[in-house]
């Protein structure tokens, strides 16, 4: 079904569908890490002996996110993430980000959509539109910095 949304897609504007950019869609689609960078997608194509350059790549995943296939994402370490576009906009999700690790999870958008109505409340404003971030300190970056505290004393 992504395959061939994908395919209409490119066809409506002009672009053929390529090996290159089906399999760097695949790779979105398989993955349980669901932010990547371009960087991560080139190695898990090469890991897999697929025969493509970085250039490539990185063309490849700046025009999916043009065309609304993936969503870019960035978490202030200079470089962009990537993620598959939800369909909808009901599936829209926030981020945590870990300031030690990198490590990037989901928020339940049900705690985010109290917090915007919270504000609405407080503001008066009409939200139509939002994207969170929190960072922080994930569990496991907590129990090494107490462990590297205690390590000290």
């Amino acid at each position: 079904m992504l395959y061939e949304s994908l395919r209409k897609e490119l066809r409506s504007k002009k672009y053929r569908m390529t090996a290159q950019r089906e399999i760097v869609l695949k790779v979105f689609a398989e993955s349980g890490e669901r932010h990547l960078g371009a960087e991560d997608v080139y190695r898990k194509l090469v890991e897999k002996r697929y025969r493509i350059s970085k250039a490539t790549v990185y063309r490849t995943v700046e025009l999916l996110s043009k065309l609304g296939f993936l969503r870019r994402l960035e978490f202030g370490e200079g470089i962009y993430r990537y993620e598959l576009a939800a369909p909808d906009a009901e599936t829209l999700h926030q981020h945590i980000v870990c300031k030690a690790c990198g490590e990037v999870i989901e928020v339940d958008e049900k705690i985010v959509k109290d917090l915007v109505k919270n504000v609405e409340s407080k503001t008066g404003y009409v939200i139509n539109d939002y994207d969170i971030k929190f960072y922080g300190l994930c569990p496991k970056c907590q129990n090494r910095k107490s462990i590297s505290r205690e390590n000290r004393i």
